[in-house]
């Protein structure tokens, strides 16, 4: 039986829920909701969404550095936000500039709460390594 190739930020709550981040799957990387953790595995920025998007994708782009991965494989996204009204600009925004004109499909899902307190966005993907870096 081959070995699991999974990635975590040794975060308190990957222990607690009992998840990895990321898990590689032949050529698909599948990647848990990213979110705001500081270098200490603390939740950061709470209640600022610009900041724990730019938070988020500093993550995100750790687990796809874990991979050899880049953005540019992302295939599909989903994200969650919170008080989706108020916060769309600041995440549309935030996609924008972390992709550039890369366009994974995405879905985005107003949602009525995160698991930390003042958490207003979470990131999931899926990174296909069979593409162009």
């Amino acid at each position: 039986m081959a070995a699991i190739d999974a990635f975590t930020h040794g975060v308190a709550p990957e222990n607690e829920f009992g998840y990895a981040q990321a898990i590689r799957s032949g050529e698909l990387i599948h990647v848990a909701g990213q979110v705001a953790f500081d270098e200490t595995g603390e939740f950061a920025y709470a209640d600022d969404c610009a900041a724990q998007l730019d938070l988020t994708y500093v993550n995100l782009d750790r687990v796809l550095g874990h991979y050899g991965a880049t953005r540019n494989q992302i295939v599909s996204q989903t994200v969650y936000g919170v008080h989706l009204g108020q916060n769309a600009a600041a995440i549309s925004a935030g996609n924008l500039a972390y992709f550039g004109a890369h366009r994974p499909v995405s879905t985005v899902v107003g949602v009525s709460e995160l698991a930390f307190p003042g958490q207003l966005v979470e990131i999931a993907v899926v990174v296909d390594t069979r593409l162009p870096a």
